[in-house]
């Protein structure tokens, strides 16, 4: 029997993100009714976010990366027991990390990674609620899988589009040691590094109080 078909998601060039086949969407309110083709917002400027209103076309909206942005590189962190793998160019900055583990993950310090301050059970625990797949680990000789489910994508409030359950992403080059199943999509129209979200909704004032 043949697989069912994954929802896609093809980051248009200058232009919204055009999702087909999603069943799973919603917001911190709840389920938003999808439809079978979406033009989802990531100029942050529409004014019916999460979807597109052609805003994009006057406000200078520009897809590329841009200079500046967090280098592409995957470093390993080695415990006794588990090794944690991350790539600071795809991080959002959600701070599951630190928030919630900070025997670990260690703000503003080199290296900020101990991967023996803690159980490889805790570890694995909090890396499972990295959104954006920067996070990453191998333990026992396998490398981790972090997430499960059915394709989605949440959107997080004043923050960007959640996307997990590996739907396909069309036309986009991932990051070294990046997740498939599950990464962080720009909204705000501010991040450098487009189609991920960087982290620049924190800085650049974006709001969607409706979401």
């Amino acid at each position: 029997m043949d697989s069912p078909k994954k929802p896609e998601i093809t980051p248009t060039e200058n232009g919204p993100y055009l999702v087909k086949g999603l069943a799973n969407f919603a917001n911190q309110k709840g389920p938003i009714a999808p439809k079978e083709s979406m033009a989802l917002c990531r100029c942050g400027g529409s004014g019916n976010k999460p979807f597109c209103d052609g805003t994009h076309k006057t406000n200078g909206f520009s897809s590329a990366k841009q200079d500046g942005r967090v280098e592409d590189q995957l470093d390993h962190y080695e415990g006794k027991k588990i090794t944690i793998h991350d790539n600071r160019g795809i991080c959002a900055h959600a701070g599951r990390c630190t928030d919630g583990l900070a025997s670990v993950f260690h703000l503003k310090e080199e290296p900020w990674i101990h991967p023996d301050s803690a159980t490889a059970e805790e570890i694995i625990s909090t890396i499972k609620k990295c959104p954006s797949g920067a996070l990453s680990y191998t333990f026992e000789g396998e490398k981790g899988y972090t997430g499960d489910g059915s394709p989605s994508i949440f959107v997080a409030p004043n923050g960007p589009y959640v996307v997990s359950g590996e739907p396909d992403l069309k036309d986009t080059k991932r990051a070294e040691g990046a997740s498939t199943e599950h990464f962080t999509m720009c909204r705000c129209g501010g991040s450098k590094n487009k189609p991920f979200c960087d982290g620049s909704h924190w800085y650049n004032g974006f709001k969607d109080d409706k979401n």
